[in-house]
């Protein structure tokens, strides 16, 4: 969607300035371009993220952002065709034929050309550098970093989730560095994407553990239980890949908590956006608990309060010591 009013306000902007042949100046034939426009946008953005991505995620970022251009040439000569198409044969009520001919003169005219092909590799490029750099800082981070919101510190309440991989030890033994190291990476990344996809703000990849938050609203709790059972489904549908390249399908342990936690941007050479307060660690604790008590998932009652479960769907696990705290907490183990 950002991607499609992007695309769409900057040829809206340089259909206004430059010069046109008349008919392309009319308002109705603005309109409908703006239409075309956002719409293909929509496609194309739609592929750029979501197939393109996934399709080059394991080549190099230069072999990535050659294909990925080549590919959206392509698609822009495709786009301006219809848009070209369009006005002739609805301005100008002339045949698809005409409109396909007239495109082909213009297509072959040398300035014509340059200036299309410098107009989308400045586009394209521009486009796919704020998507990597927005996905290095975790999407939205660096938005905030760039506007300073985070300067001085604030105090916001939130759903923290600490998930971490089960079994790491023996699997790291079986599998041996590279391969380990190489199994992590395809679990983080099938985790990740039913995170983000459900809005949550990864925080910090630590090994095989992701820190995952979102602010508090009640919405918000159920995003975060369809992001968990999403990312259980998407390691079930990976698991015969996992079986055939690693021998195993990974299975994840969750600790789940709301409360106050303090956000500010820190660093110098990286910037970051850092969390910190009691959750942060009550969290982790939470997380690990799990392991002492046998339990995969794991909850507060401060979140299990706040979201809307069924009765059958949670089990007291009564009050229980945390490391590091003076008090109790008690705890609901997750049956999804």
């Amino acid at each position: 969607m950002y991607i499609s009013i992007f695309w769409t306000l900057i040829d809206f902007i340089i259909v206004l300035t430059r010069p046109e042949p008349a008919y392309y100046s009319l308002a109705s034939a603005i309109v409908l371009r703006s239409v075309l426009i956002f719409l293909m946008s929509l496609a194309i953005g739609y592929l750029l993220i979501f197939k393109l991505r996934r399709l080059f995620r394991n080549r190099s970022l230069a072999v990535s952002f050659v294909f990925r251009s080549g590919i959206l040439f392509i698609g822009a000569f495709i786009v301006n065709y219809i848009i070209h198409a369009a006005n002739i044969v609805f301005i100008l009520n002339l045949s698809v034929g005409q409109a396909l001919a007239r495109y082909g003169e213009d297509a072959f005219q040398p300035l014509w050309l340059t200036q299309k092909i410098i107009y989308w590799m400045v586009l394209f490029v521009l486009t796919q550098l704020i998507i990597e750099v927005n996905e290095k800082y975790a999407p939205g981070v660096f938005m905030d970093i760039l506007l300073g919101k985070y300067i001085e510190p604030k105090i916001e309440r939130r759903i923290v989730m600490f998930l971490d991989l089960k079994d790491s030890t023996p699997i790291a033994e079986k599998l041996g560095h590279q391969h380990y190291f190489k199994f992590i990476r395809e679990f983080i990344y099938q985790i990740s994407n039913a995170l983000i996809e459900h809005g949550g703000s990864i925080y910090q990849y630590v090994g095989d553990e992701v820190v995952v938050s979102w602010l508090f609203e009640k919405k918000n709790t159920r995003k975060c239980m369809d992001a968990l059972i999403e990312a259980r489904k998407n390691l079930q549908k990976r698991g015969e890949h996992f079986r055939r390249h690693y021998g195993l399908i990974p299975e994840f342990r969750v600790g789940i908590h709301v409360g106050d936690v303090t956000v500010g941007e820190i660093g110098v050479i990286k910037k970051d956006i850092a969390m910190s307060g009691d959750t942060m660690n009550t969290t982790a604790r939470i997380r690990s608990a799990c392991s002492e008590l046998n339990q995969k998932f794991i909850v507060s009652v401060d979140f299990k309060e706040n979201v809307d479960l069924k009765e059958w769907q949670t089990e007291s696990l009564g009050i229980v010591e945390l490391k590091g705290k003076n008090n109790g907490i008690e705890l609901f183990s997750l049956k999804i």
